[in-house]
């Protein structure tokens, strides 16, 4: 199997989060073939939000090829999340253009340009191609508290994307095996632990076969002692080629699994690039100053 093939969405779908065709991890062979023509996987150009007089994201330019694994890092407050919440339709740039090379059930390529004057369902109909690519997992799980975890998961495959319920259920079954949360396919969220909840998330969002998958912070809400079940199930998807953007304080995990960093501080990229140059050898003042207090805290 080429590496291309290996590492389409729907093969993933059909899957799981396990592979077994040996695939490369964070894209290294696939980011030398691009498909559509040489286009990156996802592009995003011009990226401009405001809420009010506060604008949070200024002129923000981001290429991800497919099987990459971005990390987002910087203060609280810089955009990180904010980029996330614009690639899946929670919220609506002022202006840019996010444009996405293709993905199983979408058409190739999804160009949005949030600058041009289109009709709401002209604009809605692009935006809606877009989240079919896409699954993010939440920095507070926002799981249905009156449900399941089983039913959790198949709701978006059979409510949203139509799909056959007993092929959801098996699918979400062998997912949730996967994460070693089989037995508790019938709890309810608040009988789970925070780490267990979360990864109840991420199964969640697996099961809608993305391309693209969006971590907010999905640690920050665990118990020190939880963190590392969560990082592991993460580290993993990188290893098997899954492309994700991760927000994320956790800068040794992203030195380890990230193919890119970038640093983003007032609403701007600061500094990108490969993870052991942003993080070992940043070549920005505020890169260095934000890496030396998390890495070295208390100096």
């Amino acid at each position: 199997m080429s590496p291309s093939s290996a590492a389409s969405p729907s093969a993933r779908g059909r899957r799981g989060v396990s592979r077994e065709d040996g695939a490369r991890p964070n894209g290294a062979a696939e980011n030398a073939s691009r498909p559509n023509g040489g286009e990156p996987f996802l592009s995003v150009r011009g990226l401009a939000k405001s809420f009010g007089d506060h604008t949070v994201l200024r002129d923000i330019d981001l290429t991800v090829e497919r099987g990459d694994v971005v990390a987002l890092i910087g203060p609280s407050g810089s955009g990180k999340t904010t980029i996330l919440r614009c690639l899946i339709g929670l919220e609506e740039p002022d202006a840019g253009v996010i444009r996405f090379s293709g993905a199983e059930g979408v058409a190739e390529p999804v160009s949005v340009d949030f600058s041009e004057r289109v009709s709401p369902r002209e604009r809605r109909r692009r935006e809606a191609d877009l989240q079919r690519a896409t699954a993010m997992v939440f920095q507070q799980y926002n799981l249905f508290p009156h449900r399941t975890v089983l039913q959790n998961v198949i709701e978006g495959p059979i409510l949203v994307q139509k799909r056959n319920r007993e092929e959801a259920k098996a699918e979400a079954l062998d997912l949730l095996a996967r994460v070693g949360l089989r037995d508790k396919a019938d709890a309810y969220p608040h009988e789970l632990s925070g780490g267990q909840q979360q990864r109840v998330g991420i199964v969640r969002a697996l099961a809608l076969r993305p391309a693209l998958l969006l971590f907010d912070e999905p640690t920050s809400a665990l118990d020190p002692e939880l963190v590392g079940d969560v990082l592991r199930v993460i580290r993993e998807l990188a290893e098997q080629g899954w492309t994700m953007l991760i927000v994320t304080h956790e800068l040794q995990f992203a030195r380890q699994v990230a193919s890119q960093v970038v640093f983003m501080d007032q609403g701007v990229v600061v500094e990108s690039g490969a993870a052991s140059e942003v993080l070992g050898r940043p070549a920005q003042a505020r890169t260095q100053q934000f890496v030396r207090r998390l890495t070295h805290p208390g100096e």
